[in-house]
């Protein structure tokens, strides 16, 4: 209970944060190529994640790893020069994944090895460099560059249980083998939305990485 409600206390300090309109957080910068319903195929920029690896279930991993990254873009941290620390916006989503199988080349993630390891990023504004981006003060938290790539991505709205994002996961990707699209990453979990939004409206989505040299026309 206790590890429940510290967690739901950060969520709320994070999501009054992306709720305020001085304080909206933006999503990474991309371009959608292609689109058919649900589904986009986007590229994004090169960006860089603030990363870190827990064990457990799903949402139990998700719990444990946003409290340190949370903790780290409200002020957790050494600024270059060794004088203070920085607050760092927040961008959306918040994603999780299959660690062993994204291997860091995601936005916010959560992702799952298979064995109960997850890895749970945020992905950084792109106002910020390796090189001016603050020290986490927790050795947890690494910050990690990502390249550039084309995401494949099926949205739905309502509760993001684990058996949600299965589905969807398992529907985008009967859809791209449908489309002759290489797979080149495994589905990454994404929610946009603070805890109080009602569940039937809140946005999720499902990430894989995609060939970017393929034919976005079906």
């Amino acid at each position: 209970m206790a590890l429940r409600f510290a967690f739901l206390v950060a969520v709320i300090g994070l999501a009054s944060t992306i709720s305020s309109p001085s304080g909206a957080a933006d999503e990474p910068p991309h371009e959608v190529v292609f689109r058919d319903g649900a589904i986009e195929y986007r590229d994004y920029a090169p960006q860089i994640a603030a990363s870190v690896e827990v064990d457990g279930s799903m949402a139990r991993a998700g719990n444990a790893g946003f409290r340190p990254l949370a903790g780290y873009i409200f002020g957790g941290n050494t600024v270059r020069s060794g004088a203070g620390s920085a607050e760092i916006a927040m961008t959306t989503p918040v994603t999780q994944a299959r660690s062993r199988e994204i291997a860091m080349t995601t936005p916010v993630t959560q992702s799952n090895s298979g064995d109960g390891r997850w890895q749970v990023s945020f992905i950084m504004p792109s106002s910020w460099t390796m090189d001016t981006l603050p020290i986490p003060d927790d050795p947890r938290v690494a910050l990690v560059e990502v390249p550039a790539r084309r995401l494949a991505v099926i949205r739905f709205s309502g509760g993001p249980s684990d058996a949600r994002f299965e589905a969807k996961a398992a529907e985008l990707m009967a859809y791209l083998a449908d489309a002759g699209q290489v797979v080149i990453g495994a589905p990454v979990y994404a929610r946009y939305d603070p805890p109080w939004v009602p569940t039937p409206f809140r946005r999720n989505e499902v990430m894989i990485e995609i060939q970017s040299e393929q034919p976005v026309v079906r």
